[in-house]
């Protein structure tokens, strides 16, 4: 059996029919993977739409502002890589007037971009032979040939970047590095592999071995740090307080003022909290409403919200943005305050 055409001929029946890969354009194929970054197909797609759509060629991305590119990112995640896109597609119009670099080096050598996303445009866009290596990538790879190394390790990393070259073929490089991605996301799944329909039973080191579940292996899990945030709705019925964040996963994203506390407060205790009198320091505000505590789950957070409803007559002694409250729904927030939003008028 040869591992690489198995794959090809799977590739050929069972694909899915997806945009960015009915063109060669190194823009569209590097956008659709940025999006895809820890996102899946189903929920990506309409982003990539709404983006090459709004911004069809890199001079439109790079042209655009920061705030119009976040609104449509908003409800993504990981907003650095919208960031990180803009960023790049500026430089690429100004350093490359426009046209994509077509080295390896210069590739990873953009901001956002590291060595699965390289190797991806090189392979779909220029055709050029490079193994992709990605989290459906590594799966397949190491339940397969049942390789017991930590993925997360810089050792691990280079094995499983060496596995994926030597099963690279010659010929059909690009389709390859679809079918072996296709299959890791279709068949080979992290939960429920459909190991029952998998071309490769006979063969799968890992189900041979009943280690379909720990394979493949992580070094350690990511520490989950709990956040208790308060946020201010404060208002006059007229305009309501924003700032835009400087840094942080929501750098360049707009919200609320916000009070941060080591745990998970009574609503009488966030009242009586030296914290929110000294936000508020002499000016007289009247509380509406508290919500009820939002739990907002991030890769490395778990936060703990609430929203507080203020009205405030002399919010203009704030030093913050007023936003005109109809004007709101035009900022790119997180994906925690719009769903607030959407629940909740302010």
């Amino acid at each position: 059996m040869n591992f690489s055409n198995e794959l090809i001929n799977w590739y050929s029946q069972n694909k899915r029919d997806l945009p960015w890969r009915k063109t060669n354009d190194p823009y569209k194929i590097w956008l659709s993977e940025i999006i895809l970054q820890q996102t899946r197909v189903d929920q990506g797609m309409p982003y990539y739409y709404n983006f090459v759509r709004e911004f069809p060629t890199i001079f439109d991305l790079s042209n655009a502002s920061e705030d119009k590119i976040l609104k449509l990112w908003q409800g993504l995640g990981y907003y650095s890589r919208a960031r990180n896109l803009h960023f790049t597609a500026k430089y690429i119009c100004s350093e490359y007037n426009g046209k994509f670099p077509e080295t390896y080096k210069e590739i990873l050598s953009l901001k956002g971009i590291g060595s699965y996303t390289a190797a991806a445009i090189l392979s779909f866009a220029f055709n050029k032979h490079y193994a992709v290596l990605d989290g459906n990538v590594i799966r397949v790879l190491a339940r397969y040939f049942g390789v017991n190394t930590f993925y997360d390790t810089t050792f691990g990393k280079n094995e499983f970047q060496d596995l994926a070259n030597t099963n690279l073929p010659t010929k059909n490089s690009d389709i390859y590095n679809q079918a072996v991605m296709e299959f890791g996301a279709l068949v080979c799944k992290p939960k429920n592999p459909d190991c029952y329909n998998c071309i490769f039973i006979d063969n799968c080191f890992a189900k041979n071995n009943s280690l379909i579940n720990e394979l493949p292996k992580k070094s350690n899990k990511t520490k989950v740090k709990n956040i208790y945030l308060c946020f201010l709705i404060v208002n006059n019925r007229e305009s309501v307080l924003f700032y835009k964040k400087k840094s942080g996963v929501w750098s360049g994203l707009y919200e609320f003022p916000s009070i941060e506390f080591l745990n998970n407060l009574s609503n009488n205790k966030i009242l009586e909290s030296d914290e929110l009198a000294s936000f508020f320091k002499n000016e007289k505000f009247h509380l509406n409403h508290i919500s009820p505590t939002i739990i907002h789950k991030l890769s490395h957070q778990k936060i703990h919200a609430k929203f507080l409803h203020i009205d405030c007559k002399t919010i203009n002694n704030f030093d913050y943005l007023k936003i005109d409250i109809s004007e709101v729904n035009k900022l790119p927030v997180s994906r925690l305050i719009d769903k607030y939003l959407s629940k909740n008028s302010i």
